[in-house]
């Protein structure tokens, strides 16, 4: 029978080998592939004799997704602008940098709110996609969860930077799911809702996508740059009046919110396609299955991802109960069980702290009370790009000793999670799960296992 300390590897294991299946890079190499002239990306096939190919990328795997593409597509590749985080490290494993040719240029964009770099992105993106149009080049963007900070310009003059971080800031910390963000972040954006591949209209144009979305709604990765939002988003206005938001937004971004027009439409008579290669269900699928071969009888609880952090982590214990209850017993042995939850919990922020949605959802965990204190339990709780909220680390592990040893050193699970404290709550205890950019982003992870 697994003590607690193989249960924690167990969880970790699991987790580590998650992250190998969403591989950004590998993912790329899969769907993209490069036959004399006949360049295949995934199924779509076109002849690229004589003719020039770019590339935009952002987000989080940016890197990567670049890195990839250039092995694939070797001299055949013309250039390319990235923005993203410079460095990822592989779970497990050293960090790697990327060495990238001279036929990319790349900035290292503001996250989670934009800065200057940010715009800065914008600029080399506009001119690169002006120079594609030009010549009727093929455009690859490569595209990720963390790009609606890292490249972005105003909608019009009259917004400045810091009216944009201001509302960017704003929409983050009010705990709306990203549907609502987005359909704000839109309004006032020169880059998101389709309007970046709109700057090169007589492009063939293919997107690639690392989702950390829900699936089906691809069009809210990084606001969507290339794509037309769905006609069933929510209203900006809607959205700031629910979230009670007009008095921190600028008045310059609220007058964009009203006199917006709509994202821009994008010529039909070019290729138009897209591809999601990887998303949340990719790690959902890869987990459970790392965890089977551990001899856990698994599940994954796919309707137990957005919703409010309390409610969702009432919910995971209830299941994981069930889950233990019904679980098959052989004579003389335990049961173990392991329940897999992805998406992200609306978690507004509360206080001045350090941490995220993924600590804090573990930190629930430990106090919830309808878990089984007599029993083995852990939870690993953590986001596949490496960061939770404004903390250094992915997220957090707990486990049935949790808060006897937090009561030992005096500290109060409630008052972290009061303050949005829980990063610190973990370094404390040692129990802080710290990976560093993993170059990829499909939403969170939740690994709860249990006797």
């Amino acid at each position: 029978m697994p003590n607690l300390t193989q249960l924690r590897l167990a969880a970790r294991e699991i987790f580590d080998e998650t992250m190998h299946a969403v591989d950004a890079g590998a993912a790329v190499r899969r769907a993209v592939r490069l036959n004399g002239t006949q360049l295949s990306v995934c199924d779509a096939t076109l002849d690229i004799a004589n003719r020039k190919i770019y590339s935009i990328g952002i987000g989080k795997a940016a890197f990567p997704m670049a890195y990839a593409l250039e092995q694939v597509l070797g001299d055949s590749f013309t250039a390319g602008f990235l923005s993203g985080p410079v460095s990822w490290r592989a779970v497990p494993g050293p960090a790697h940098e990327l060495k990238i040719k001279t036929r990319w240029r790349w900035c290292e964009g503001g996250h989670p709110i934009p800065n200057r770099t940010s715009l800065l992105s914008a600029t080399k993106a506009f001119a690169l996609l002006q120079r594609a149009n030009e010549e009727r080049a093929l455009v690859i963007f490569l595209v990720s969860g963390g790009g609606s900070a890292m490249l972005e310009w105003p909608v019009n003059e009259e917004i400045t930077l810091t009216d944009m971080r201001t509302a960017s800031k704003a929409l983050i910390n009010c705990g709306a799911p990203i549907g609502e963000v987005n359909a704000v972040r839109r309004t006032f954006s020169a880059v998101k809702g389709g309007r970046l591949g709109a700057r090169a209209p007589d492009c063939d144009q293919l997107t690639l996508i690392v989702s950390d979305v829900p699936k089906g709604e691809e069009q809210n990765v990084a606001s969507g740059p290339t794509l037309m939002p769905p006609i069933d988003a929510p209203k900006a206005m809607d959205v700031i009046n629910r979230y009670d938001l007009r008095s921190k937004f600028p008045e310059t971004v609220l007058r964009a919110i009203e006199n917006d027009a709509g994202s821009s439409q994008i010529n039909s008579a070019p290729l138009r396609k897209h591809f999601v290669l990887l998303d949340n269900e990719s790690a959902l699928k890869a987990a459970a299955e790392a965890a089977r071969c551990r001899g856990f009888t698994s599940e994954i609880a796919e309707d137990i991802s957005d919703q409010p952090i309390e409610e969702g982590c009432k919910l995971l214990v209830a299941r994981l109960k069930t889950l233990r209850d019904r679980a098959p017993i052989k004579p003389g042995e335990s049961r173990f069980v392991c329940l897999i939850s992805g998406g992200e919990f609306a978690c507004p922020v509360k206080g001045e702290g350090l941490g995220g949605r993924n600590s804090e959802t573990a930190l629930r965990l430990a106090i919830e009370p309808g878990l089984p204190r007599s029993e083995s339990f852990v939870a690993l709780c953590a986001g596949t790009d490496g960061i939770d909220g404004n903390s250094p680390a992915a997220g957090a592990i707990v486990d049935d000793t949790t808060c006897a040893r937090a009561q030992a050193i005096g500290l109060e699970p409630s008052a972290f999670i009061d303050r949005s404290d829980a990063y610190s709550f973990f370094v404390a205890l040692g129990d802080a799960i710290a990976t560093g950019a993993t170059g990829t982003n499909v939403r969170d992870i939740r690994i709860l296992l249990a006797d």
